[in-house]
Order: C-alpha cells, then sequence, then structure tokens
C-alpha cells in the first residue's frame, strides 16, 4: 500500500495516445458542426464553433489521457 499513484510508467507510446486522440476528435467535430448547425442555421457559424471548440478539447483531452495512463490507482499488476 505504500506504493505511490504516479509510480508506473506510460502504457502507450506518445505517438498512439496522439492519433487515438486526433482520431476521435475529428469525430467530434463533425458532431458538434451538425449540432450547431441545427441550433444557428448557418454553415459558416457552425463550422467555426465546431474548430474552436475542438482545439481547445483536443489538447484537454491528451493532457488529461498522458495523465491517467500513468495513474497507478485501479490497475492490476501484470502477473
Amino acid at each position: 500500500m505504500g506504493r505511490s499513484l504516479l509510480s508506473r510508467s506510460a502504457l502507450q507510446h506518445r505517438r498512439r495516445a496522439l492519433v487515438k486522440t486526433l482520431c476521435y476528435r475529428l469525430l467530434m467535430v463533425a458532431i458538434t458542426v451538425l449540432v450547431a448547425w441545427a441550433v444557428v442555421g448557418d454553415a459558416t457559424d457552425a463550422l467555426n464553433i465546431g474548430i474552436a471548440a475542438n482545439v481547445v478539447k483536443t489538447g484537454t483531452y491528451y493532457t488529461y489521457e498522458r495523465v491517467w495512463d500513468r495513474i497507478a490507482w485501479g490497475v492490476a499488476d501484470p502477473a
């Protein structure tokens, strides 16, 4: 129980985390733009909303994933 919560090394390479992040965010851009278009009724505004929101979310998600990848809590030790 004396083990630190941040003691384990990352399970996935940064490149894998980055590719996962970008693929997920592309899907989320499409969904955000469609919802924004339905709400505002203008494709250009919807695209601007989708891009702005997802640039911020992409950086946040990547950082969040990298932090959690190093947290040992709740992960079984390899046998």
